[in-house]
């Protein structure tokens, strides 16, 4: 392929083919000079045809040139606009919606406004539509004047949530009323300027001669009115909605008469069509195809349905509202139901427009669109057309699908519960043309009508294929999934399916059973037959099944390769119940093989893995796949990012099979991933509860202790006494790296000191004492009890929420005010240690349990369920005059809290809402619908207590607009984490701002913050990111330094691989701030960014914009740095080893000059790595910290830097906590360890896992090696966890037993962490200890070889 220059990926289209030259004319006639930029392509056809007829014509003579929004980003392109713009005579725009080109485009027209005859620009960003000017029509003052057209204009704006098009379209209709008020002067223009529109919107080639014949005679001056020309004639006016059919002679504005036309006269001409059998499909069109003559894509996908022996009703709007013909036509006449709607006629939707249901690219109205889908209630696909690029630019490119078209047509579209963002469409650079691409309409038609098809199979007749995951390969793994007892919860789904009739064979009398057959002998290790072993394919079968097999032999030979194999054949572990198969997906591959994981880009699938999914399709013959829990590897096969094509492995993978995926709520990033790369419909489940982790053994001792202070703290004898104990005993607990504690006796200290340090030691013992976790696993299905929801409440309680209705405040700020202080004093204070504040802040945290616990109690039953909540008669007792208190009120006196019931009163209304979202579950209800063909409800993925609208679960989980964030809250909420921070590292540093920080950005957090994170990397840069007209987050503003108050801090951004594909677009803006501080002309000592690109750009010899490169992530379709699988396979050398991976997969730099490429920038990575004084990451939420997933450690580059710096010296590491309203910055270590003390080494919290068997063991196991992950990375872990760790479980007899018979193999690789951790030199101990564990490596290692 030709390495482009200039844009990468943007398009590459010449905007000369839109060229039409006048034919040469006397000198005094007048050629009129047209420039136009529009949005979509499909107008270049009716132009380029228009210009040409009026040329042929007498008349009017026309030059014209147009372009493509999106070319506008290339420097001559721009060059080439500007220069046909000021010899023009009209300018023409359309559908401007991207802020940069919006500003572009106003810049280089605005200065010759004035001059031109004519400017028409239809809907676009306000900046583009004040150019309008027609005679003494113009819009120069939108958004700010009174005049009527402005006005009805906002109003519509403000009422609908439909767009700024639908609003023109209304004006249209109701002109002729708008008009009267008018001079008759501006009547005529305005007229004009609606005739235009409706021209336009018509724009067929005869409707665009005629609104250019009508410009060039009425507005430019010099041109000659042909007297004998025709008149010009009225636009021609299509329906605004109605159903198109290729073959059909007209268009239909009813639906009995389509259905009429299709029965009578063209199902007869179709072959091997059945009207009794074949899948109804809807399609949702946008008209502008239609009446351009651009729609060879439409008749190619509706030939493919109609040749599959499927029925097709294909609608259309001309507007962007396309709930408008779903409503009118896929319902059929009669007969009519209660709510006077005919029966549903179709058996799934698929939309081809790549817009939202209603509103296009500006204002999108989603719950109007939910709604309008949730009563139609059957699957809706979105397949989209290529918009910004040509076809081979997308099948070139390594992202796939361009990022402003992810943002516009897959992330809003998710939003109205849309599936499967497959492209249906190419385009043709130098026609514009829509290229239908045959091989994706083929998969399309085949996934729409298996959809289809599950609403016309018997339920006794539907195989399903339940996919279970293995992570690390190990038979202690199978079954992997986050918070979740997979083995349980397919119990529990199996039953369901039974009484809905559903053939589910024999089922095991328990969920332990379940797993015995499944994977047979749990002591197996997976690379050993013992795994039930449910097909033996023969690799002559395995190769005519699998089509695309000898693409893999590049990277691992021949089948069978040596995975999933017995030598001979192929093998599909798992077993069958029924028409239920439960199989094991298999691994990526590459796990035992070191030398695998240093690829910089990722492979492909091992043919095991091929086999397993052609197993399904081919063999098998699956109606629909359920993957079972987060996360398997399908969707992390290599491929594009967005936009698969046939050679995407995902799409080679699950090929035409309906993927239903339960996914972990609070992960809305991956199960994002899983929606675009494996066409998901995810389903989502609850995170198990959580609680507060409390104190234990010497944790419980302390805080004895401490609370024995209070009372006798002046009395110098036995106050001093106690601070002795407390000190000696915080020692024991090793808190002497937390809190500063006295070398001397406690009665050289002033009674302030004393206070001071027990304040300390208590501000440690709360942050222990009431970190959230949750407790066990979660069962699919089962919600939780009302007992465990209160930890969730109070956190939510905790939070001001001032966007809900009118607003309300914190609990914690009403009992706070209730003595009159502020809460944000009280956690100032706390922070700080002051006793007073720490003790009240304690209390306060007490009453607001008591309070939510009255709340919930009101509402429990006898079992401690919560059956309906019983809202609280708040009218009722209001007017009670004797002073009667909500429960809640009582609960809060009695802690010693008068608080005002007005204040209460909303935040309890809204926690107990809450309350019913927690308890209600629709998790195997969302299932079942989706079985039977129907719409899942969408909601957002993220945190319950950020968002309660997480709740209830079993919903289609879906992320956020990306160009909504960072939001206002987020910006303000950076800012208080950045500010700390800096303050944080000055205290450490001896008063020095650090130059530079390391951070990372991952999706899910960004997704939960609202982008608080990616705010914080502009506050550091010191640049504000704005919104734009639309409320879009696009454009940047520099705060000067003044204002700024201290230097610009130089950052190295590591996104995620997720991040990366979810947020293309905010990382473009990450790069222009980078850049805009980079070539700030300021004093180096206050602009670190433009001190180190300066060095860089002579060191590195490149300009100065390149040398500020800090924006970083994988390759294309890669995610991690891969450290994470050589911890957790043990197969790795040393530490450099670790280092190098790091280097070679996480250095692709993102460049917002070249937006469409990554690439791999080793020395700019290496050198901006070199000067970074602070790591830096983000904990957002109390599930997930670091280490319970091996993510965070698996992107900390600290011990890297370290290698790189030219002092040696290691940068600090900080993380940041914001998962409670009173956000804290804390040292790496600190945070490894406050985990650790809450979760691994917390009895409450082991025993909860271990009680949940098999699968809880693997948590505590992988929690073990995920501890060790830091050691190999930052160097953070003390020496004191893993000597706890190994008295906990390995010198505890009873506990050992338990684990080693629960989980052999899980318990063989928390040894083996020990004996690494030991061996690496991370943790010293006794040779006692290791002796011991050592033979027990060899005890267990004869257990599960059966050696007895």
């Amino acid at each position: 392929p030709v390495v482009m220059q200039g844009p990468g990926m943007f398009t590459q289209t010449d905007p000369k083919v839109r060229r039409v030259e006048a034919p040469e004319v006397a000198a005094d006639v007048k050629v009129v000079k047209i420039v136009y930029v529009v949005l979509e392509s499909q107008y270049q056809q009716s132009v380029s045809a228009a210009a040409r007829a009026i040329n042929a014509a007498d008349g009017v003579r026309v030059q014209v040139s147009g372009y493509l929004v999106e070319e506008l980003r290339n420097e001559e392109n721009i060059a080439a606009f500007r220069k046909d713009i000021e010899e023009a005579d009209v300018f023409i725009g359309s559908l401007i919606f991207v802020q940069e080109i919006a500003e572009k485009v106003a810049e280089v027209v605005a200065p010759h406004r004035e001059r031109l005859s004519a400017c028409i620009v239809f809907p676009s960003m306000p900046e583009v539509m004040r150019l309008n000017k027609l005679g003494t029509f113009n819009m120069s003052q939108l958004g700010q004047s009174k005049s009527a057209i402005a006005q009805f204009m906002r109003n519509k704006r403000k009422n609908s949530g439909a767009s700024f098009e639908e609003g023109m379209l209304k004006l249209l209709r109701t002109l002729p009323k708008v008009l009267k008020y008018l001079p008759s002067d501006k009547a005529q223009d305005a007229r004009s300027f609606m005739m235009s529109f409706q021209y336009w919107l018509g724009g067929s080639p005869e409707n665009v001669q005629n609104f250019l014949t009508m410009i060039a005679e009425k507005y430019v001056d010099g041109v000659v009115v042909n007297k004998n020309a025709p008149k010009i004639a009225e636009p021609v006016v299509f329906p605004d909605v109605g159903i198109w059919h290729p073959v059909a002679d007209k268009w239909f504005e009813d639906i009995a008469e389509y259905q009429a036309w299709y029965d009578n006269v063209h199902a007869p001409e179709i072959p091997g069509y059945n009207k009794a059998t074949a899948v109804t499909v809807g399609l949702v069109l946008q008209r502008s195809h239609m009446i351009t003559g651009d729609d060879c894509h439409y008749v190619s996908l509706i030939s493919e349905f109609e040749s599959r022996g499927a029925k097709v009703i294909p609608v259309f709007a001309g507007g962007l509202d396309f709930s408008v013909p779903v409503n009118k036509f896929f319902y059929d006449a009669a007969p009519l139901n209660a709510n006077g709607d005919g029966p549903v006629n179709v058996d799934v939707v698929v939309s081809l427009t790549g817009f939202a249901l209603v509103g296009g690219p500006a204002k999108q109205d989603h719950p109007k669109a939910i709604a309008t889908l949730t009563k139609l209630n059957r699957p809706y696909l979105c397949s989209l057309p290529l918009v910004f690029q040509t076809t081979e630019e997308w099948r070139d490119s390594d992202l796939g699908l361009h990022p402003i078209q992810v943002a516009l047509q897959v992330s809003l579209p998710e939003i109205d519960g849309a599936l499967e963002p497959v492209i249906f469409a190419g385009r043709d650079g130098p026609t514009g043309r829509s290229i239908p691409l045959q091989n994706r309409i083929d998969i399309i038609a085949q996934r729409a009508l298996k959809w289809g098809a599950l609403r016309k199979k018997k339920a006794a007749e539907k195989k399903l294929a339940v996919t279970v995951f293995s992570f690390p390969p190990d038979k202690g793994n199978v079954g992997t999934a986050a918070y979740l007892d997979v083995f349980n919860s397919i119990f529990s789904v199996l039953g369901h399916l039974k009484t809905q009739g559903y053939d589910v064979g024999v089922i095991p009398e328990s969920a332990d059973k379940l797993l015995e057959e499944v994977i047979h002998d749990k002591e197996a290790k997976l690379t050993s037959p013992e795994l039930n072993i449910a097909y033996k394919m023969p690799v002559s079968e395995y190769e005519e099944v699998c089509d695309y097999q000898d693409a893999l032999h590049e990277n691992w030979g021949p089948p069978p390769g040596h995975l999933n194999t017995d030598g001979k054949n192929l093998l599909i572990y798992g077993k069958h119940f029924g028409n239920v198969f439960i199989g094991v997906q298999p691994t990526f591959g590459y796990e035992g093989d070191p030398m695998r994981l240093l690829f910089s880009k990722s492979a492909s699938p091992h043919h095991g893995f091929a086999a397993y999914y052609a197993y399904l399709e081919k063999i098998y013959k699956a109606d629909a796949i359920l993957h079972f829990g987060t996360h398997g590897s399908l969707e992390f096969m290599p491929g594009k990012q967005v936009g698969m094509s046939d050679t995407c492995y995902p799409d080679k993978l699950i090929q035409t099979i309906p993927n239903l995926y339960y996914y972990a709520a609070n992960n809305p990033s991956e199960a994002t991933v899983a929606k675009r790369r494996s066409y998901a419909a995810t389903i989502s489940y609850l995170t198990p509860p959580a609680e507060n982790a409390g104190l234990y053994k010497g944790l419980k001792q302390l805080s004895e202790l401490v609370a024995s202070y209070q009372g006798l703290r002046e009395s110098e004898g036995r106050g001093s006494a106690i601070v002795n104990s407390i000190v000696e005993q915080a020692r024991v607990c090793n808190f002497e790296n937390d809190v500063k504690l006295p070398d001397c006796p406690a009665k050289e200290l002033s009674l302030d000191e004393r206070d001071l340090v027990v304040g300390n030691v208590y501000k440690k013992l709360i942050e222990i004492e009431s970190r959230l976790l949750p407790c066990g696993l979660h069962t699919v299905g089962v919600a939780p009890t009302a007992i465990e929801a209160i930890a969730t409440l109070v956190n939510i309680g905790s939070l001001d929420r001032p966007e809900e209705g009118e607003g309300f405040k914190s609990l914690p700020r009403i009992i706070a005010e209730s003595k009159g202080r502020n809460i944000d004093d009280v956690y100032s204070g706390a922070n700080r240690g002051i006793l007073e504040d720490v003790d009240l802040l304690q209390k306060i945290t007490e009453a607001s349990r008591l309070a939510v616990r009255a709340c919930v109690d009101a509402s429990t039953n006898s079992e401690g369920r919560v059956d309906k909540v019983k809202g609280f008669n708040f009218g009722s007792f209001l007017s009670n005059s004797l002073g009667f208190k909500s429960p809640w009120g009582r609960a809060l006196a009695s802690a010693g809290f008068k608080c005002s019931e007005d204040d209460l009163k909303p935040l309890f209304a809204y926690l107990e809402f809450c309350l019913g979202q927690i308890v209600k579950d629709n998790e195997i209800g969302g299932l079942l619908a989706a079985l039977d063909g129907n719409y899942i409800l969408p909601g957002p993925g993220g945190d319950p207590i950020r968002n309660p609208d997480v709740l209830p679960t079993g919903k289609n989980i879906h992320a956020l607009d990306p160009q909504s964030i960072p939001t206002a809250a987020a910006i303000d909420n950076a800012k208080i984490v950045v500010d700390r921070l800096l303050e944080r590292q000055m205290l450490d540093a001896g008063g020095k701002y650090p130059e530079s920080i390391g951070l990372v950005l991952w999706g899910t957090d960004n997704i939960k913050t609202y982008g608080e994170s990616l705010a914080q990397v502009m506050w550091m840069l010191g640049v504000i990111p704005e919104a734009d007209q639309l409320g879009r987050m696009n454009k940047l503003r520099l705060i000067s330094l003044e204002e700024l108050g201290r230097p610009r801090i130089d950052v190295v951004v590591n996104c995620s691989g997720v991040f990366r594909d979810l947020f293309i677009n905010q990382m473009a803006l990450m790069d222009r701030a980078v850049k805009m501080a980079a070539e700030a002309d300021e004093p180096l000592e206050m602009n670190f960014v433009r001190k180190h690109a300066l060095e860089q750009a002579e060191e590195l010899n490149v300009t100065l914009r390149e040398a500020a490169t800090r924006i970083f992530s994988n390759a294309s379709g890669s995610y991690s740095s891969n450290v994470n699988l050589a911890i957790e396979n043990g197969g790795w050398e040393d530490e450099k080893q670790l280092q190098d991976m790091y280097l070679s997969r996480k250095g692709f730099a993102f460049n917002s000059d070249r937006p469409g490429v990554m690439d791999q920038k080793d020395a700019i990575f290496r050198s901006s790595l070199k000067t970074v004084d602070v790591t830096f990451q983000n904990l957002d939420s109390s599930e997930i910290s670091l280490t319970d997933v091996s993510h965070y450690f698996d992107s900390d580059p600290t011990k890297l830097v370290g290698s790189l710096r030219e002092d040696g010296k290691m940068p600090t590491s900080f993380v940041a906590d914001t998962t409670t309203a009173n956000a804290q910055v804390r040292s790496l270590s600190e945070t490894v360890r406050l985990d650790s003390r809450t979760k691994l080494l917390n009895p409450k919290w082991y025993e909860g896992m271990i009680a949940s068997g098999y699968e809880g063991v693997r948590e505590v196991s992988k929690r073990l090696r995920n501890t060790m992950g830091w050691s190999a990375t930052s160097g953070a872990v003390d020496n004191w966890v893993y000597e706890d760790a190994n008295t906990t479980f390995m010198a505890d007899d009873e506990l050992r037993e338990k684990l080693l018979n629960t989980n052999p193999n899980s318990f063989r690789s928390m040894v083996t962490t020990l004996l690494e951790a030991n061996g690496r030199g991370y943790w010293e101990t006794s040779e006692e200890n290791i002796d011991r564990l050592r033979q027990l490596y060899q005890e267990v290692e004869d257990r599960i070889e059966g050696v007895e």
